[in-house]
């Protein structure tokens, strides 16, 4: 705030522009004179530490590792401190493992119209649904979960979790949505992005669904393009 007014005060005053923000401009000149907080102070001591220790292991330790590198050199500092001021840095730590897709569209293939325009905004329950998939790392493995949130409320009203990234992962998912609200669906529209699932690519974003029918009847009737999944109920 205070630097947004001394780089607009030449050309505009500082009191019209205190007046818009709204606040009071004794607070921006109050700021402007009060000295350094302790932690501002603190925050310009550990950024060359910081920055110093992560290019000292190669650019690949995390909040973590620097975290504990600090500690052994006898630097007191907590480790959300390290996280903060890492992300201000734009520093990060080299990610091992093989890394996970669960999106690989086909660019080549057509894609039908974006029935929402890239607007999520709702005005009432069961107007707009949209479904992702992610991944999560267990013990035992990579688990993942697909998911219906109804775009009004941010309610996830269809779940869904395996081991495998099938086709049938994220239609138990729409299908557990439908079923929760099926008596509600006039005028809904759901959406999701371009996903490798065979039988979600096959569907079309202008194909009715009717509870009554069921999710994998639709595709079965459906037209053979690849895109956006999204249905108006």
């Amino acid at each position: 705030m205070t630097a947004y007014i001394e780089e607009h005060k030449d050309h505009y005053g500082v009191e019209p522009i205190c007046a818009v923000l709204p606040i009071a401009p004794s607070t921006y000149y109050d700021a402007r004179s009060r000295p350094p907080s302790a932690r501002a102070l603190r925050d310009t001591m550990l950024r060359p530490e910081i920055r110093r220790v992560h290019t000292e292991n190669f650019g690949v330790y995390g909040a973590e590792k620097v975290w504990r590198q600090l500690g052994r050199e006898g630097i007191a500092v907590a480790r959300c401190t390290v996280e903060r001021l890492m992300r201000g840095l734009g520093l990060r730590g080299a990610i091992r493992g093989k890394t996970r897709r669960t999106t690989s569209p086909d660019e080549a293939a057509p894609r039908p119209a974006d029935l929402v325009e890239r607007d999520f905004s709702a005005d009432r329950p069961n107007q707009l649904w949209v479904a992702d998939l992610t991944y999560v790392a267990t013990w035992s493995g990579f688990v993942y979960a697909s998911f219906v949130i109804d775009a009004y409320s941010r309610f996830i009203v269809g779940w869904q979790t395996s081991r495998s990234l099938r086709t049938d992962l994220a239609l138990d998912a729409l299908e557990m949505a439908i079923w929760c609200r099926r008596d509600r669906l006039d005028g809904l529209v759901h959406h999701s992005d371009r996903g490798s699932q065979t039988g979600l690519n096959r569907w079309s974003q202008h194909r009715p669904v009717r509870p009554t029918i069921g999710v994998r009847s639709v595709l079965r009737l459906g037209s053979s393009s690849r895109g956006s999944c999204a249905a108006c109920c």
